[in-house]
């Protein structure tokens, strides 16, 4: 994302956050895209017939998940070479995309490359001979929620192949809430009304918050909108004035600030290091690549577990926030090689339960190859949430994720209305906070 702020740490037999999930890899959460170093090029035509070159971040999170895929690929052919040229950070392939683009010469790029999902249609737009599609591979589409596949299907043709799993878990502190008199039970499938109640008692016994954000990249009113079936964008146009349903989610956001459930941290940093690390929070909701952070605790080893998302009527909730894939580059002269690759391995072929179960155990990656997640690796009890299957869990809540309308302006619309809803907070009325802020998010998208 960007101004990347990055929390990548190893955690063995566990998940590491993904860039985002990607999302939060390469950049937790900001909001100002900034480069990083001049990324590495690569000359593809110095490479042999069976090697592949790809720009990925992460050595913790997804070069793992690389390496994994290159050794299942080797089954089927053994003189096969993956040539991982590690980035800093997810904004360095971002950059490499812009210059090679901007000099409208892309054989500076490597044949495949790594990509955040919610900006990969930005991309496509800006930069449309950039890409290959991958209609005519082998990858098993059927086999991952449609939900993950909608960020990189556009005009109804595939480009990439999902590597991690960015579906949103509710993760409750269950010790906590027993002192209370509730258990995790009573937070699964519930309205936000009782989320609010469970949350005021939560503090008022332990002094702890059920939930925090950063308030500054205030990824709550996109999760909550999600699980509702709702975006902040209608037919490519910013939609906030006039959605009804973003407004009660803003109304229950301000509630839980103010009545102790919800703590906003001034930003990233604090939202992980002080609110989570610190041991403020009795809940924690976001994707799933924020397990590691809620694992640095060593102390509350057992004590938590998860389940979905509260809604305003009820139904268990589903979102997902973060998450990358794999793209080939239209440098790439070995496509055949390519595709058969990402097909076999990533995209649900022969070789991806080894390709998975190596990945989240090397590197914490979770598949959204929905029957990759029901091997006994992720059917495994994790003893930090009380032996409960946390990875097969989410794999199949990734499956009921709603489908919402993206925007190349997704990160412009998080900053505006995480924006509001502090304004909202010091005494600014909802309706003329949220008028400013789509004036803000049209101002960008008209430039």
């Amino acid at each position: 994302m960007k101004k990347r702020k990055v929390m990548s740490v190893i955690l063995t037999g566990a998940m590491v956050a993904s860039s985002l999930a990607a999302c939060s890899s390469g950049d937790a959460k900001g909001s100002t895209k900034k480069d990083s170093k001049k990324v590495t090029k690569v000359d593809v035509t110095k490479e042999d017939k069976n090697t592949l070159s790809v720009y990925a971040w992460d050595k913790n999170f997804n070069i793992p998940a690389l390496k994994a895929a290159e050794k299942a690929y080797q089954k089927k052919n053994p003189k096969f070479k993956l040539n991982i040229i590690e980035q800093s950070q997810s904004s360095d392939v971002e950059t490499a995309i812009t210059t090679a683009g901007s000099a409208g010469d892309f054989t500076t790029l490597p044949d495949i490359v790594l990509f955040q999902d919610h900006y990969f249609q930005k991309y496509v737009t800006d930069y449309p001979k950039a890409w290959v599609d991958l209609e005519k591979s082998d990858v098993q589409w059927a086999d991952f929620g449609q939900e993950k596949l909608s960020y990189s299907t556009i005009k109804n043709k595939h480009y990439g192949v999902p590597v991690d799993n960015g579906t949103v878990v509710c993760a409750y502190r269950t010790d906590l809430l027993k002192e209370c008199g509730y258990t995790i039970d009573d937070l699964t499938g519930v309205t936000w009304d009782k989320f609010i109640e469970i949350g005021q008692k939560v503090h008022k016994k332990t002094g702890k918050y059920l939930l925090s954000m950063d308030g500054a990249g205030n990824d709550l009113p996109y999760m909550m909108l999600q699980a509702e079936g709702v975006s902040q964008f209608k037919d490519g146009k910013v939609n906030l004035t006039k959605n009804e349903t973003l407004k009660k989610i803003i109304d229950k956001i301000v509630e839980m600030k103010q009545k102790d459930v919800l703590y906003l941290a001034n930003d990233w940093s604090d939202y992980t290091d002080q609110t989570i690390i610190g041991d403020m929070v009795a809940g924690v909701m976001n994707g799933n690549w924020i397990i590691p952070t809620i694992k640095q605790v060593k102390k509350n080893e057992g004590k938590w577990e998860i389940t979905s998302m509260p809604t305003l009527n009820g139904e268990e909730g589903y979102a997902s926030n973060g998450g990358s894939s794999l793209y080939i580059t239209s440098n790439c002269r070995k496509q055949d090689l390519a595709k058969d690759f990402l097909a076999y391995t990533f995209g649900g072929g022969e070789g991806k339960q080894e390709t998975y179960d190596k990945a989240l155990e090397d590197g914490g990656v979770i598949t959204t190859c929905i029957s990759a997640g029901k091997s006994d690796v992720y059917n495994k009890g994790v003893k930090y949430f009380g032996d409960q299957a946390i990875y097969s869990k989410i794999v199949e809540m990734g499956t009921h994720v709603k489908v919402v309308e993206q925007s190349d302006f997704h990160y412009v619309c998080r900053e505006q209305v995480a924006a509001a809803i502090q304004n909202i907070i010091n005494g600014t009325k909802t309706d003329a906070a949220l008028k400013d802020a789509e004036k803000q998010v049209k101002f960008a998208m008209e430039k």
